[in-house]
């Protein structure tokens, strides 16, 4: 663990880059775990361990995209109307219906199999119906041969991957794969998650009346929070422990015997109270970064046993910027998952920025749309300091500014990471 991390450019465990932090933690990370089979509504969320192959075309032939008559495109008359003769109807669920003579069309419902030998459909408010002669009449360049016909296989070919393993699986990817008949899919087992919280002074919610010196444990309630919202992880929650040796000792190593990761807040800092950082070190291979950024500066990487671990800061904003700084990622990459960065908008500042070069910043703010109709702009939410989880909660996005960044004038365009969907 320590080669792997010395040896990338730029590594510097007293003022260590995000970008050099992330490629670090990429490679410590470990295999994803086992694939388990569950069935197709419980899939939702999870990560799709096998590619998922068509064994059919889809749709399995071709059909109407609406309702009307399938006729011959041959049979459109190059000029003037075409007067064509029903023979019979098509429903979906029917089977296709024999080859008609040419100058004949049939009545076809939407999604019902087109007859053999006919190419085109012709929507019903474009015809004129003779139910006297048994006709319709096309006006003439209202249809073009080939019209409103699916393809058989033009959403899925047989033998086509329609799924990637990998793949965090959607509401559309349920509907994909029940249109080939799936009702078992093989998914990654989800991670065993344990996380606890560090502090004398912590108290959990409900306690009353909260003693003098004392906070409510926020930090738990958070990153339970975060990794439900992943969607990849079983939560186990192993409390608060208290600033000494022998209780951390116990605590991490409960959870390291019982999950894949553990994620701690608190004590990975220089206090004398903070006993976090010591048993880390003597019960695993940790390293422990200083990083060039603001919040969030102390953060701790590494093994116990066979599980991994996160000691986060204990602030309560640097608690959730560390998480989707590199702890997210992390996550989703160990549980199976194929990661994509989370997603970037670019929004103009409505007031200018202090901002100190050599480190990146996360600031909280407020996207909108700019009044002048220019695009996205961003406000930041008042005091930045890490404790103040108010402003986080009042943000809608959070400013990433970049680490090479000096202060920034009012107009100056920024990253902005959107909450929706995240938080």
């Amino acid at each position: 663990m320590f080669d792997i991390a010395s040896c990338l450019s730029g590594h510097d465990p007293d003022a260590l880059p995000v970008p050099v932090a992330r490629q670090a933690i990429a490679r410590l990370l470990p295999a994803p775990p086992a694939a388990e089979s569950v069935p197709l509504r419980e899939s939702l969320g999870r990560v799709l361990a096998e590619d998922i192959v068509s064994g059919l075309q889809v749709p399995p032939q071709d059909n109407a995209a609406m309702d009307g008559y399938a006729l011959r495109g041959t049979d459109l008359a190059g000029e003037g109307p075409t007067r064509l003769t029903i023979a019979g109807t098509s429903l979906a669920g029917d089977q296709p219906a024999a080859e008609l003579p040419p100058g004949h069309c049939r009545r076809i419902m939407t999604g019902a199999a087109m007859p053999d030998g006919l190419d085109t459909v012709v929507p019903q408010e474009f015809v004129q119906r003779d139910d006297t002669q048994g006709c319709i009449v096309i006006p003439a360049g209202v249809l073009k041969p080939g019209a409103n016909r699916r393809l058989a296989g033009e959403d899925l070919a047989l033998g086509e991957v329609a799924l990637r393993a990998g793949r965090r699986l959607a509401p559309a990817d349920l509907g994909l794969m029940a249109s080939l008949g799936k009702a078992e899919v093989p998914v990654r087992r989800r991670l065993r998650v344990a996380i606890l919280a560090t502090g004398d002074e912590l108290r959990p919610v409900g306690t009353t009346p909260l003693p003098p010196g004392c906070i409510y444990d926020s930090n738990r309630h958070t990153m339970w929070a975060m990794l439900q919202r992943l969607g990849v992880c079983e939560v186990l929650d192993h409390g608060v422990v208290a600033d000494d040796p022998a209780a951390l000792r116990a605590a991490f190593t409960r959870a390291a015997a019982e999950a894949d990761v553990v994620i701690s807040s608190g004590g990975v800092s220089v206090g004398e109270a903070d006993h976090t950082k010591a048993v880390m070190a003597e019960l695993g291979e940790v390293l422990f970064w200083k990083l060039a950024m603001r919040p969030g500066r102390p953060l701790a990487i590494g093994r116990i046993g066979e599980a991994l671990l996160f000691g986060l800061p204990g602030n309560p904003v640097a608690v959730m910027v560390s998480f989707y700084a590199f702890v997210r990622e992390a996550l989703l990459a160990l549980a199976g998952a194929t990661p994509a960065p989370l997603p970037l908008l670019r929004a103009r500042l409505t007031s200018p920025l202090r901002k100190k070069a050599g480190r990146t910043e996360y600031q909280r703010g407020i996207v909108g749309r700019a009044a002048d109709g220019g695009g996205w702009q961003v406000e930041i939410t008042g005091s930045q300091g890490s404790g103040v989880l108010s402003s986080m909660s009042r943000a809608n996005g959070l400013l990433v500014l970049d680490h090479a960044a000096g202060d920034l004038p009012a107009g100056a365009e920024v990253d902005v990471i959107p909450f929706e969907g995240l938080i």
